[in-house]
């Protein structure tokens, strides 16, 4: 459930660091200088990369096959502590 990967410390209620907290370490992978602004370039280099990556026969084109390898992986969350 989406809300339990949010609620890191599982007292049933989402706080905004909590929420942003997710995505911190992706934008810090495209901060590639560090200065937390992200930049067209810095943006644009991550989509490059990941588009070279799922081109597996390096024909400049992707397949819906190729497409959805770029999809962000998904990370496995741990289960429900009920």
């Amino acid at each position: 459930m989406r809300f339990n990967r949010y609620d890191r410390n599982r007292d049933e209620l989402v706080s905004r660091l909590e929420m942003m907290g997710s995505r911190t370490k992706a934008f810090k992978a495209l901060d590639t200088d560090g200065n937390n602004l992200l930049t067209l370039e810095e943006w644009a280099a991550a989509t490059g990369q990941r588009f070279a990556g799922a081109d597996r026969n390096k024909d400049q084109l992707l397949t819906r096959k190729e497409f959805a390898q770029t999809r962000p992986k998904l990370v496995a969350t741990p289960g429900c502590r009920c």
